[in-house]
């Protein structure tokens, strides 16, 4: 009898070095699967940016799967109903997947696995976007890490060899073809056209993801440590994206920057390849921390939820260039610059005493690589409440960091059109320029730009003052 796979795919869209795929070409046919399914998703279902990203990226899939002589197959509901269905039309005698590690995704995983072993269904999952595997790297003591510095150390000490999958090829004989929802019918795309700015700055899928990989490595990779930090050079990968869709496997772009740099130039690139498997480490142990601090008098913290305050900060209206620049850049492009990330994360935390969750949640709508491991650990590091955080008295100061990571304000110019004519001098804090220079540069505050929302230096003061109400509670 012909043996029949299920490819399920979720966060995995490629076929190359993809192991679900190539265990399914090599058992005999296969049905490649996409379900869409946002209420498994928890409190976390795809934002607008990146069920944008998704719904491009399925287009690029298809393509690819049909070189393979190959369907996609597009179905919608709950993932075992659905799976469950698939089965019963196909006859098929297998399932694999790559797994995920959000603690909504692996609760589905063990229902869905129980479920088809019972049934006799041969269900395999498989490690198809991490490194290592958040079980595997442990302290001496068998627990989990929360120290970045000695989690990549013992990543390091174990196997860095990390060996592709041989490049699949076409299915032979006819394939199965069933009934498939259109893309379209997932309504992925907005109904307002307010994505013109996603489609002049990316091209999901991946032959995208190669291109962007090889335009890296020629360009910036070479001086990645010194430029990463300058939101105003293209210094850094801009992967980010491709990684979390799944669209270029993390052994691929490990592999090209050894191969292309050498372990020891690309050293501070590939430490940033670890961040990301350390955050899939804390989230996979600490499910919780996608809402709730890790550390917990963080609980106790008196924030002052403003909507003033947070509705300002999402337009990018503060008032501090740097942080409305990248504000900004977050809702033209989807993405914004890990250095401004960072800062505009502080500013709103620290100096706007706003709760870490809500910037979390702006970030998860607006982000075209909105990852849910990613998100909480950087906004848990910037609150300061979070495993290996920024201590709490580490606050941005807005302007210095403009002034240090975009010395000339062309990023900020970028950005804030309204203040292109102001000089270096007063670009990252134009309400100290005098009159006549504000005047020449045709910026009126209150008017064009606005006035700061709160002052820095003051800010600073009351923000270290609440921390101390909840430090005699660790």
């Amino acid at each position: 009898m012909e043996k029949i796979s299920i490819v399920w795919l979720r966060q995995d869209l490629r076929t190359e070095d993809h192991p679900a795929l190539d265990a399914a070409l090599k058992r005999g046919k296969v049905v490649p699967l996409y379900i869409w399914s946002p209420a498994e998703e928890g409190n976390w279902p795809l934002g607008g940016a990146s069920k944008w990203w998704l719904h491009h990226s399925l287009k690029s899939l298809e393509n690819e799967l049909r070189l393979l002589g190959l369907p996609l197959i597009i179905r919608q509901g709950k993932s075992l109903d659905v799976l469950k269905k698939v089965i019963q039309e196909t006859h098929a005698d297998a399932v694999f997947w790559s797994r995920r590690y959000e603690p909504e995704s692996i609760k589905r995983d063990i229902e869905v696995k129980s479920h088809l072993t019972e049934h006799k269904i041969l269900a395999k999952s498989f490690k198809g976007n991490l490194l290592y595997e958040p079980w595997t790297i442990q302290n001496k003591q068998g627990k989990p890490f929360q120290v970045f510095t000695y989690f990549w150390k013992a990543c390091l000490n174990q196997e860095q060899d990390f060996p592709l999958l041989a490049a699949p090829v076409p299915a032979k004989g006819k394939p199965i073809e069933i009934e498939s929802q259109s893309l379209e019918s997932l309504e992925l795309l907005p109904k307002t056209s307010w994505d013109e700015g996603l489609a002049h700055t990316w091209k999901p899928g991946s032959c995208y993801a190669k291109e962007f990989i090889t335009y890296f490595l020629e360009g910036g990779a070479a001086d990645y440590e010194n430029r990463r930090d300058r939101p105003d050079l293209p210094g850094v990968s801009r992967l980010s994206p491709y990684l979390h869709f799944g669209e270029v496997s993390i052994r691929t772009l490990w592999n090209n920057v050894v191969e292309r740099l050498g372990a020891e130039q690309g050293e501070c690139y590939l430490r940033q390849l670890g961040w990301r498997e350390f955050a899939h480490h804390l989230l996979y142990h600490f499910p919780q921390t996608p809402l709730e601090p890790l550390r917990s008098e963080f609980g106790h913290f008196p924030w002052e939820d403003e909507e003033r305050f947070l509705k300002a900060w999402q337009k990018g209206l503060t008032g501090f260039p740097f942080i409305d620049a990248g504000m900004r850049q977050l809702w033209m492009t989807g993405w914004m610059h890990n250095r401004v990330r960072m800062v505009t994360g502080s500013f709103l935390v620290k100096d706007l005493l706003q709760p870490w969750q809500k910037g979390a949640k702006w970030f998860w709508d607006t982000l075209v690589d909105a990852d849910l491991a990613n998100n909480t650990l950087g906004w848990q590091w910037v609150a300061g409440c979070g495993a290996d955080a920024a201590p709490y008295f580490r606050i941005f100061n807005p302007i210095t960091q403009g002034e240090k990571f975009d010395p000339e304000g062309s990023y900020v110019r970028k950005w804030i059109p309204e203040l292109a004519q102001l000089p270096n001098k007063w670009i990252h804090h134009p309400w100290d320029a005098p009159a006549d220079v504000l005047l020449k540069a045709g910026v009126t505050l209150g008017d064009t730009y606005p006035y700061p929302l709160v002052n820095h230096d003051e800010a600073r003061v009351k923000a270290l003052e609440a921390f101390e109400e909840i430090k005699a509670l660790k």
